[in-house]
């Protein structure tokens, strides 16, 4: 019996910690995600051969128009999908308006910061290596399997399936 609480008691305080910790995010956690824009910045910056002055330059606007990327998008856990009346979809509608917007704005507002140091060409080529970025970094995240992807060599489409043997007509 005493040992059943004591388990049950420890259990109890696993679930608080894991809560607490879930629900506020850590200075580590804020700067893993500083250091990976900063990896990013420096990634990109690399594959387009930018001088010294220019990656700094470069990586310091990254890295402040991601920080602005995420303010707009705070990290609040999504709500259980529920039947919403027509006045909560037109509002829910409307908000998602606002925030692309926000978005919008925001890259107009640093696409005219990387016209000061980049030329249009590269600016294009920065968007093009951040969305790759982006593209390879959500998918090591979720995995291939909770994607609903499968890696390359699991593909099974009509070009993988073997062809019907082929029947002279008689």
């Amino acid at each position: 019996m005493k040992r059943a609480l004591t388990f049950a008691l420890c259990a109890i305080m696993i679930a608080v910690c894991n809560a607490k910790v879930q629900e506020e995010p850590s200075k580590e956690q804020r700067m893993n995600r500083e250091e990976l824009a900063e990896r990013q910045a420096r990634h990109i910056a690399h594959e387009l051969a930018f001088d010294d002055a220019t990656t700094q330059k470069f990586v310091s606007t990254f890295q402040e128009c991601q920080k602005e990327m995420w303010a707009l998008r705070p990290r609040e856990p999504r709500e259980p999908k529920r039947e919403m009346t027509d006045a909560e979809a037109e509002q829910a509608i409307k908000m998602r308006f606002e925030q692309s917007q926000k978005i919008l704005d925001l890259r107009e507002k640093y696409y005219k910061e990387y016209s000061k140091f980049l030329s249009p060409k590269q600016i294009e080529r920065v968007y093009e290596l951040e969305q790759q970025s982006m593209k390879r970094l959500g998918n090591h995240r979720n995995g291939p399997a909770r994607q609903g992807h499968r890696p390359a060599s699991q593909h099974r489409g009509p070009q993988d399936r073997p062809a019907p043997p082929q029947h002279p007509h008689r």
